[in-house]
């Protein structure tokens, strides 16, 4: 193989080939926006009992 004709290796792009549905600084997800505790430890227990409920 004649690697002289071959030509310059082409730059990569360093983005993603689609964008996320709850990327940072979106409509669903803004920037600055942070659960409290008090939401994050509600929704852990909920989960768990769906979790205790459903076996």
């Amino acid at each position: 193989m004649d690697y002289k004709d071959a030509g310059a290796i082409k730059k990569g792009s360093n983005k993603p080939r689609h964008s996320e549905h709850n990327a940072k600084g979106s409509r669903k997800n803004p920037f600055g926006k942070s659960e409290g505790k008090a939401e994050l430890l509600a929704r852990m227990k909920a989960a768990a009992k769906a979790r205790q409920n459903a076996s």
